[in-house]
């Protein structure tokens, strides 16, 4: 193999190769700076989207806000409207009542004041001599003291002694009577005071644990064909506050089946006569009262045992 020494010459190759290196700078710099345009680009458009979006959510909840506070504003608007015209109809209804009221109790205070003036006329004209007597004569007699006194100058003297005497008198009858009136009073203050004494307690005691009897009414009620059961336990009302009331039918409700049950005797004159009253003040057909009034008469009651 022949073997050839030369001399190439890699001057314009560098070259070249040393001008495609600035192109590639170049082309480098353009996509970065192509690729950070991009993404400001995208960051811009998402900016966009994010606010848009933003805004018409924020659009969307304020119109609805808006519709349903113009929906309730108009139905409370109405239900005003409807108010307004119901208590001026009830204001119209109570001023013809007032009047109604009036007419009616003018007219029967002037029949009643006509009959009571028949009547008194009447009743005088029975026995005239003695109303005649006892309405004018007796006024006289009456009045004789606090009239006497002024005829003292004129008259003689055992005149003045006797009217002196029947003015002492009578003044000693109404002190007497002044006296009976305290007596009466004091003695019925008295009374009064015994009977406080016996109904209050003698002084505020301040014991923190006591025991009381409360009446409880424990009622099971079969409510359908299935044999279903309702259970209600009803508590006194006065006396006991809310909480109170509460633990106590819980505390039954837990309880109500081991209690000891015993048949009750029959319902007494009181229970029945407050049956039929609340039975009689009752709007339900006479069929569903029969039925109550017949469901009262065989069914009886069970007590607990009391130990």
């Amino acid at each position: 193999m022949a073997y050839i020494d030369c001399v190439v010459d890699t001057q314009p190759m560098a070259q070249e190769i040393d001008s495609v290196s600035n192109h590639i700078k170049g082309t480098t710099a353009a996509v970065v700076g192509m690729q950070a345009a991009v993404i400001k680009a995208e960051e811009e458009a998402s900016n966009h989207v994010c606010e848009n979006v933003n805004r018409g959510f924020y659009t969307l909840i304020h119109s609805q806000i808006s519709q349903k506070i113009a929906k309730l504003k108009s139905e409370v608007d109405s239900h005003l409207m409807q108010l307004n015209q119901q208590r001026k109809q009830l204001l119209a209804i109570k001023s013809r009542m007032e009047r109604d009221y009036n007419m009616i109790s003018a007219r029967y205070l002037k029949l009643f004041n006509g009959l009571n003036q028949n009547l008194q006329q009447r009743v005088f004209e029975l026995d005239k001599p003695t109303i005649e007597f006892a309405v004018k004569d007796v006024d006289k007699i009456t009045n004789r003291t606090r009239l006497l006194p002024g005829a003292v100058p004129v008259v003689q003297l055992e005149s003045l002694e006797m009217s002196q005497r029947i003015l002492a008198s009578n003044i000693k009858y109404r002190g007497l009577s002044v006296i009976n009136s305290m007596k009466r009073f004091l003695r019925d203050m008295y009374a009064q005071k015994r009977l406080t004494d016996q109904i209050l307690l003698p002084e505020q005691t301040s014991v923190e644990h006591a025991a009381l009897a409360i009446p409880v009414i424990i009622c099971e009620s079969n409510y359908d064909k299935h044999d279903n059961r309702r259970l209600d336990i009803v508590v006194a009302q006065t006396g006991l506050s809310t909480e109170a009331r509460v633990r106590i039918q819980s505390t039954i409700g837990e309880m109500v089946g081991s209690l000891p049950w015993s048949a009750g005797e029959a319902p007494g004159a009181e229970i029945c006569s407050e049956f039929n009253r609340c039975l009689a003040a009752s709007e339900a057909s006479q069929r569903v009262k029969e039925m109550a009034t017949r469901l009262f008469m065989i069914h009886g009651y069970q007590t607990v045992k009391t130990r």
